[in-house]
C-alpha cells in the first residue's frame, strides 16, 4: 500500500491571507500525523507566501514521521534545505504568478543546474526527489542525475474531462511507474488527487507514496485534519493493488 503525504501548505494559505498566526500549519502537521500520515510535506517558496521559515524549523522538531520539503533549485533555497536536513527534497518548478506548482521540473532541460544541488543535498544525508511530468526522458534523467526517487504529476489525470482522456492519461502513469521502478527509482504521485478520483491512480502497481494537499485540507475545514488524514489514509488502504 502507497503511504500518504500530507501537504500542509494551505493551511498557511489560510493563516497569511490575514497575516495572523492561526491556523498554525505545524500544529495541522500534528494532527496529520495522528491521523495516520506516513509523510508530512511542506514548500519553502523564494516568496515565502505561505510557509515560512519559522514554520520549517518547527516543523523539523516537531514531525516524526517523513518530512519531505518542497523546493526550488534556487541556491539559497538549497542552503536552507542543507542545514534544516529534512528527511527528503523534492524539486519542483516554481513561479512566482503559479497559485500551485503546475507541471513538472525539466530535468532533461535544467540537468547542469540541478546536478550541484543535489550532490549538495545527497551529501547532508537528504534523499532527493524530482517532481517531473511522466515522460519517459525525464525520469531516466532523474535517474542518471542521482535522485532517489521521482514524483510524478497526476495533473494530466486529475484535469482530464472524458473517459478517453481519463484512460490515456492512467496508461501513461502506469507506464511512468514501470520506467522509473526499472531505474531503481522510488516512485511517487502528486497534483490534483482528491477524494473523489484518487482511486484509480492508487490502484497502479508500484507507487509508494502520495502527496495529497489541497483536497485534506478543505475536508479538514469540516471534519478536522486527523479525521480528514484518516479517511484518505482509509482511501488508499481500499484501493490498494
Amino acid at each position: 500500500m502507497a503511504q500518504l503525504g500530507v501537504n500542509i501548505d494551505h493551511v498557511a494559505t489560510v493563516r497569511q491571507a490575514r497575516r495572523t498566526d492561526e491556523p498554525d500549519p505545524v500544529w495541522a502537521a500534528v494532527e496529520a500525523q495522528l491521523g495516520g500520515a506516513a509523510c508530512i510535506t511542506f514548500h519553502l517558496r523564494e516568496d515565502r507566501r505561505h510557509v515560512n521559515d519559522r514554520d520549517a524549523a518547527a516543523l523539523k522538531e516537531i514531525v516524526n514521521v517523513k518530512l519531505n520539503m518542497e523546493m526550488s533549485i534556487d541556491s539559497r533555497i538549497v542552503a536552507i534545505a542543507a542545514r534544516l536536513r529534512p528527511t527528503q527534497c523534492t524539486l519542483v518548478p516554481e513561479h512566482r504568478a503559479e497559485l500551485t506548482t503546475e507541471g513538472g521540473l525539466d530535468v532533461v532541460r535544467l540537468a547542469r543546474r540541478i546536478r550541484p544541488a543535489i550532490r549538495r543535498l545527497r551529501d547532508r544525508g537528504i534523499v532527493c526527489s524530482a517532481f517531473i511530468e511522466p515522460i519517459r526522458e525525464q525520469i531516466e534523467a532523474s535517474a542518471a542525475i542521482g535522485f532517489h526517487a521521482v514524483e510524478l504529476w497526476t495533473g494530466s489525470y486529475a484535469h482530464a474531462r472524458t473517459p478517453r482522456q481519463l484512460a490515456a492519461a492512467l496508461n501513461t502513469l502506469r507506464e511512468s511507474v514501470d520506467i522509473g521502478r526499472g531505474c531503481r527509482l522510488e516512485v511517487h504521485g502528486g497534483h490534483g488527487l482528491t477524494y473523489r478520483n484518487t482511486g484509480p491512480v492508487a490502484a497502479i502497481p508500484g507507487f509508494s507514496e502520495f502527496n495529497i494537499g489541497h483536497s485534506i485540507v478543505s475536508r479538514a475545514v469540516f471534519v478536522g485534519m486527523r479525521e480528514a488524514t484518516r479517511q484518505m489514509v482509509e482511501l488508499l488502504r481500499l484501493h490498494a493493488p
